[in-house]
């Protein structure tokens, strides 16, 4: 019985992986901030500069600073990915949304080939290099946004791959310098460099000074960017923003929730530690309490644990590393199952850019009916108007923590509060473009009902379709003025809208049965919970609302 496979297994698995990789990274453009991305993008290739002072939001100029140092802030925002966002771009005017998508799939396909790499270095063995491979993107999935950020963790890998190796040490500089002007968390290099630096000194290893050199230059070039080394204090200053706490983003790891994929690799590689901590490298103890610490303060970073973690699960758990023969042969079939199941449910390879979720209609109105009033727009829309040339009144860039609290104000205040026209009075705001439902909560914009209020009564409706609502308040000749009794139509066609496309975030429909309970509107009230629970939160059982809707089947 042969011991090991035959030598063209191999090289079929790793092509069948890297196929499962690309085609399940392949997911179509749905982040809000890829767009104004792809604008800066455009206007760094266009103007042969760097986007400062903001060319795209009209309220920067005149915002105050809330804080000592928020105009160093703004300006990091404002420039600190501007390579990547060149290059992103350059590929999108090269072939579309579908070269986007590839593009993006094909950095997280290398990542998690690095990752696979790494393991193979370490144990030996390709299959359990392909195992971390896959373990890895079953968290990188979740940080498949069409956005520079996914640089920063494919470099950390590039980084780690090295360092490991230990060759060709003179790529770290270089990849610095690029890694800095592509995104902010090049310090994330200095951390890797550190460990492996404090390992060949700790072991005293030949290469100790090849290591230092090589990782001191990599940090002396990092500071060649539009920012120096101010990357460092401008993330200290994020974690005191009112505005970044706001974004899922920074919010910590949940440790106690289902056990997703970053909880399985964080506790795995915890317990693979401890259970073989007499070998453990330092570099290992120093990377993982690094990498741990920063991926339980704030989401964005869980993806650190996702490099590392199957690297060391694939090292130190005390497992035979020589698996059956049979298992190679099942494992590509596995793999090839996967790519035929993932072709035919259309979950692979979606070349395309889910404008569904944006407001496509309602830029178009605003260019048709040449309206040139300040526009008040809601934070997930501002990215895609400032794409679709609109200058707009907030975005993803994050830039002023006094326009957040004004647009808080005017977005959120109740129906009757005074404060909000003030609000849009100073800022001389003559439209309004906006979503009636917060994404991901389901919660209902305090502002749609208060355009609905006498107060409002000088803001008109003029366009309604499911992603979108225009107010103005200056209506042009020949553009019709709409009912407003057609908002409470448009709440339900947007959040049916939203769960037909992305039945995941159905918490719309659970704000519209209380709300429609609350109006007294039974058949409305009963439509949204059946829909909501039809199609529950996470999968989680609701008795309030369920309880609720059989009462609205007894009346």
């Amino acid at each position: 019985m042969p011991t090991s496979p035959a030598r063209w297994v191999i090289p079929v698995l790793l092509f069948l992986a890297a196929l499962v990789l690309l085609g399940w990274f392949s997911t179509e453009i749905v982040d809000p901030d890829f767009w104004w991305h792809l604008k800066t993008g455009e206007y760094i290739v266009e103007h042969h500069r760097l986007p400062t002072p903001d060319p795209f939001a009209y309220t920067t100029a005149g915002a105050a600073p809330a804080y000592p140092g928020e105009e160093v802030t703004r300006r990091f925002n404002l420039t600190h990915e501007w390579l990547a966002q060149a290059v992103w771009y350059l590929v999108w005017r090269v072939g579309g949304f579908p070269a986007v998508v590839l593009w993006k799939a094909l950095l997280l396909t290398v990542l998690c080939g690095m990752v696979g790499l790494l393991a193979r270095l370490r144990t030996g063995s390709w299959l359990w290099g392909i195992a971390a491979a896959l373990a890895a993107a079953a968290l990188a999935i979740e940080f498949a946004h069409d956005r520079p950020g996914i640089l920063s963790y494919v470099f950390t890998a590039a980084f780690l791959l090295i360092c490991e190796q230990r060759r060709r040490l003179w790529l770290l500089p270089v990849l610095a310098l690029v890694w800095a002007n592509c995104h902010g968390g090049f310090f994330l290099g200095w951390v890797v460099c550190a460990a492996y630096c404090a390992e060949a000194l700790v072991r005293r290893a030949p290469e100790a000074r090849r290591m230092l050199l090589a990782s001191g230059l990599a940090v002396l070039v990092s500071g060649v960017n539009p920012n120096g080394f101010a990357a460092l204090a401008t993330v200290l200053r994020y974690r005191q923003s009112p505005l970044q706490s706001t974004l899922i983003e920074w919010a910590r790891a949940d440790l106690w929730g289902p056990p997703w994929a970053f909880d399985i690799l964080l506790y795995a590689a915890a317990l693979a530690l401890l259970l073989n901590w007499k070998r453990v490298r330092p570099a290992d103890w120093l990377l993982f309490a690094a990498f741990a610490a920063a991926s339980l303060t704030a989401f964005r970073n869980e993806m650190l644990i996702g490099i590392l973690a199957p690297v060391l699960i694939a090292a130190y758990f005390p497992w035979k590393r020589r698996l059956p023969v049979p298992f190679a042969y099942a494992f590509a079939g596995a793999l090839v199952a996967a790519v035929g199941w993932g072709t035919a449910s259309g979950a692979f390879f979606q070349l395309r850019a889910a404008e569904w979720r944006f407001p496509a209609g309602a830029a178009a109105f605003l260019r048709q009916a040449k309206v040139s009033a300040p526009l008040f727009n809601t934070y997930e829309y501002g990215g895609y108007l400032i794409w679709k040339g609109e200058r707009v009144f907030i975005d993803g860039r994050a830039l002023s923590e006094t326009v957040f609290g004004d647009y808080r104000q005017i977005l959120g205040a109740p129906p009757a509060d005074a404060a909000r026209y003030r609000a849009l009075a100073r800022y001389g705001i003559g439209a309004i473009v906006m979503n009636a439902f917060q994404y991901y909560s389901g919660e209902m914009y305090p502002l749609v009902g208060a355009l609905t209020q006498p107060e409002a009564a000088d803001w008109k409706l003029v366009y309604d379709e499911p992603q979108a609502l225009v107010f103005l308040r200056e209506v042009p000749a020949g553009v019709p003025v709409l009912d407003k009794s057609r908002i409470v139509d448009h709440l339900e066609a947007e959040c049916r809208l939203r769960i037909e496309r992305d039945p995941e975030f159905s918490l719309c429909a659970r704000t519209l049965g209380d709300f429609f309970i609350r109006s007294g509107d039974r058949a409305r009230a009963r439509r949204s919970l059946a829909l909501y629970l039809d199609h529950p939160y996470e999968g989680r059982p609701d008795p309030d609302a369920q309880r609720a809707y059989m009462q609205l089947l007894q009346q």
